[in-house]
Parts: C-alpha cells; sequence; structure tokens
C-alpha cells in the first residue's frame, strides 16, 4: 500500500509542477491590451477555470497522499540515528578548558 500511495505521490508531484507551468501569469493579460493575439481556443474567458479547478485538485490530492505517507510512516517501527551513538558520562562533557596565561594581541595604533 505504501508503494502505491508514494507512487500516486510522485505523480501528482509532477502533475501539479506541468498544471501550474501551463497557467499563464497575471501579468499577461497586459501584452494582450497592445495587441497581443487573443487565445480562443478555450472558448472567452481562456483555459483559466479548467486549470485552477485541477490545480486545486491536484492539490488536494497531493496534500491528501503526503499525510498518508506521514501516516505510514509514523505507525512503522520507530528507530532513531542516535541509538548508535555511544554514551558518554555527563561529567566527561561538562568539563571546562584551563584558561590559557598568554596574554591577548594587542592593536597597533
Amino acid at each position: 500500500m505504501r508503494i502505491i500511495l508514494t507512487f500516486i505521490h510522485v505523480v501528482t508531484c509532477i502533475i501539479l509542477i506541468l498544471v501550474i507551468l501551463l497557467q499563464k501569469g497575471k501579468g499577461a493579460d497586459m501584452g494582450a491590451a497592445f495587441g497581443g493575439s487573443s487565445q480562443t481556443v478555450f472558448g472567452s474567458s481562456g483555459a483559466m477555470p479548467f486549470l485552477q479547478k485541477l490545480t486545486t485538485v491536484i492539490a488536494i490530492v497531493f496534500m491528501l497522499s503526503s499525510l498518508g505517507l506521514s501516516l505510514f510512516k509514523s505507525n512503522s517501527l520507530s528507530s532513531s540515528v542516535m541509538e548508535k551513538v555511544k554514551q558518554t558520562p555527563a561529567h566527561v562533557t561538562d568539563t571546562v578548558p584551563a584558561a590559557s596565561n598568554k596574554k591577548p594581541l594587542e592593536k597597533n595604533h
């Protein structure tokens, strides 16, 4: 189940990137005002309402797959990278180095 959800997550991510790149920016209408070509393939309002709805649906699927993957990870056997670290006693790590007798460097003005 986790492999299927991971596959759905990756495919959704790629589709989300492509759909966002297909949308025109907010400044794209300015070019049409000064004699740019009209895009009437998708009707008078263009493809924006469809692409915006598609972006919303794909973003919801992406968020749900992210949540599902995180739940799968939290339900698995938990392990930590710190389990393999050697424990040292507290008194060894709390030592302060001795102050040196050297004088600080003086600045020549």
